[in-house]
């Protein structure tokens, strides 16, 4: 019997969660449905609502203040925030502070079991200090995204305001009733535009186009190559689901 979505694919599709950019990656390559007319690339629907269950299963095993989430990004300020006003987790905005993860003397300083970053690029400093602590990174990524150190990813649009509200609202909710705090979804009662960036007076929607960067050893054919630090790679964590 197939397995119900946890959403209306529709729901997906009207806040652009499936589009991706114009650019894509080796890494991401096996995650886009196909390409638009204008160049966009399209990202499966399903498989954004299967990785975000699978998301919420992983995260089970932990306790909830040892998780944080990261947003050096300003459109993910609010998703994270409200995801950790939701969940009890803990949340890092703005510039990640070398040492948070990896030196108990820095006034940052805090200790996880586990990650959720909105974009590689961006929160790179946060996957370095995860990988030298051995802490899982789970990351929302697009189609311009490189999977290097990256334990497990929800493909998904990481650009627009919407969707990473509607991600972190549904991963909210549904880690929520596998820790037992909610029995069914109605009993979740914050709103995804809740969790939205809200634009300023006169600040004009950020564009989705982001070139992937290009760094000297990176790409497809290094990541299929190099070594798993952990069970929960992303490699492992398909063949495990």
């Amino acid at each position: 019997m197939e397995e119900k979505t946890l959403l209306p694919l529709e729901r997906y599709l009207k806040t652009g969660s499936h589009i991706g950019t114009r650019f894509k990656t080796g890494d991401m390559q096996r995650y886009i449905f196909k390409a638009r007319k204008d160049g966009l690339k399209v990202l499966d629907v399903e498989t954004i609502d299967k990785r975000i269950r699978i998301t919420a299963e992983f995260l089970n095993n932990y306790e909830l203040p040892r998780i944080i989430v990261v947003s050096r990004k300003t459109y993910g300020h609010a998703a994270v925030k409200k995801f950790a006003e939701a969940t009890g987790a803990k949340f890092l905005t703005g510039r990640f502070m070398p040492g948070t993860f990896t030196n108990p003397k820095a006034r940052s300083f805090i200790e996880c079991d586990a990650i959720i970053i909105t974009d590689p690029e961006y929160d790179k400093q946060a996957i370095e200090e995860a990988v030298k602590k051995r802490i899982p990174v789970i990351a929302l990524c697009s189609t311009n995204n490189y999977l290097e150190n990256i334990d497990l990813i929800i493909p998904i649009n990481n650009k627009g305001r919407k969707s990473l509200a509607l991600a972190f609202w549904l991963l909210a909710r549904e880690l929520l009733k596998l820790k037992g705090h909610i029995k069914k979804d109605e009993e979740f009662t914050m709103q995804a535009e809740e969790f939205e960036y809200q634009l300023k007076a006169g600040e004009e929607e950020r564009p989705l186009e982001e070139k992937p960067r290009q760094t000297k050893g990176r790409g497809k054919k290094q990541f299929e190559k190099r070594p798993f630090r952990r069970r929960t790679s992303e490699r492992r964590s398909e063949d495990s689901y």
